[in-house]
């Protein structure tokens, strides 16, 4: 580390420790938050078990930057890049569609073993894995409806792939000592308003039912289920909405999983949060940038992300949360997308945890809200990039943008080489 980023960080340990804060506390909290990095921001939503496959379920991924991967040996290296540039260890967050197998097997047909080399991997890594049931880019979901389909014989079929993802994950936590998220999320949905709102609701609910009809230990995996307003072919009615997965969750003791791009444009998830806290054991997060949509945008440290993570360090919630990331962008380097967007996260909370949150709660029950105020805008400026780069230096990652020259030498080395 040099000399002046010492001398920096001691400088601004100073001027948060003027407002109450202990620095060096933050930084070893910061240290104990794993975010779950998503895999597919590496291949555009590909997967491996069945390629030719067109994307499906209203998610598009546009751009055409050079070097995606398109085996696991490249997903996993560029992974492993990734997190070499991120401080701290974390976890990494596989959809049903990445396994790695020569095996021709269909979504209803996967087992722990087609996981095998990612569980390997992750060991070796000293990475905890969260998993996905892919409901999506699969024939039999072409007509847009998986678990709520009106044909049996369709929704047998996703049911047995959700059952069969909730195995692995139990694999996942048996074998890695941390326990897996597995997520259940489709795309359900009519383009035009519906005569009959209520019937595909309660198929969905009793396909839920026996999904999760097997106890599994929490220790090993615990399930979420995702809700969306609406999407791409499906928009003027989404079977699994906010209050349809929030009452399921909150009636079978589930995760509910809150994706920053899944409700009206007008509103932000960081203002459920303590809502939601008081009456679940636990969240899941999916962080993304909607820009007017679900475009699932590479996460920048804007406002949202930064109230995000205020709530969840103000009100305590880090142990009980489980933040996973959510983008896809194939218009810039893949590699630097999974960087700026983990980091972003990372920077939010320590911002957070920089934040004299026991004095602001004095002063607002005071009524004192000039000082509040006075105080929240003048933190604004205070200097978070100057203890951010000492952690970063602590966990030997590269400090501010020295990154992006690793990653512009690793996509002349090994990007550019791939067809």
């Amino acid at each position: 580390m040099n000399e002046k980023i010492q001398q920096n960080y001691a400088m601004a340990k100073e001027l948060y420790e003027n407002l109450g804060v202990d620095v060096e506390a933050a930084l070893e909290k910061l240290k104990n938050v794993k975010i779950s990095m998503h895999c597919w921001q590496g291949d555009d939503v590909r997967g491996f078990i069945n390629k030719d496959q067109n994307l499906t379920g209203g998610i598009s991924v546009t751009g055409n930057y050079p070097g995606v991967a398109t085996t696991p040996e490249q997903l996993r290296a560029d992974l492993v890049k990734a997190y070499s540039l991120i401080p701290g260890k974390h976890k990494l967050n596989l959809h049903a569609i990445y396994t790695d197998t020569d095996e021709k097997i269909d979504f209803d047909e996967i087992e722990p073993r087609h996981y095998a080399k990612w569980v390997e991997w992750a060991k070796e890594q000293g990475l905890g894995l969260d998993f996905n049931p892919t409901c999506f880019s699969h024939p039999k979901s072409a007509d847009g409806f998986t678990l709520s389909h009106p044909d049996k014989e369709v929704r047998d079929f996703w049911i047995e792939h959700c059952k069969r993802s909730r195995k692995i994950g139990e694999y996942f936590g048996r074998e890695l000592g941390q326990t897996c998220v597995t997520n259940v999320w489709i795309p359900d949905g009519y383009k035009d308003n519906p005569v009959d709102r209520l019937a595909p609701r309660k198929r969905l609910q009793e396909s839920l039912d026996e999904v999760f009809a097997e106890e599994i230990d929490s220790a090993y995996n615990v399930d979420a289920v995702e809700s969306k307003l609406f999407g791409l072919g499906a928009e003027s009615f989404t079977v699994g909405s906010h209050e349809f997965y929030m009452g399921y969750a909150l009636s079978r003791n589930k995760l509910i999983c809150l994706d920053a791009g899944h409700f009206h444009p007008t509103e932000v998830v960081s203002t459920k949060l303590s809502a939601m806290s008081l009456f679940t054991d636990g969240l899941l997060l999916h962080v993304s940038r909607p820009v007017r949509w679900d475009s699932d945008h590479v996460v920048a440290f804007d406002d949202e992300l930064q109230a995000i993570a205020r709530e969840l360090v103000v009100n305590d919630m880090l142990g009980t949360t489980h933040i996973g990331l959510d983008f896809f962008d194939a218009s810039i380097n893949r590699v630097a997308a999974w960087v700026i967007g983990t980091r972003n996260m990372l920077k939010a909370l320590l911002m957070a945890m920089l934040e004299p949150t026991e004095h602001l709660k004095e002063i607002e029950l005071k009524g004192d809200y000039t000082t509040r105020l006075a105080l929240m805008e003048e933190l604004k400026s205070y200097p978070l990039g100057a203890i951010w780069d000492y952690y970063c230096a602590t966990q030997n990652v590269p400090v501010r943008e020295e990154w992006l020259e690793e990653v512009k030498t690793y996509e002349q080395e090994v990007l550019s080489k791939r067809n």
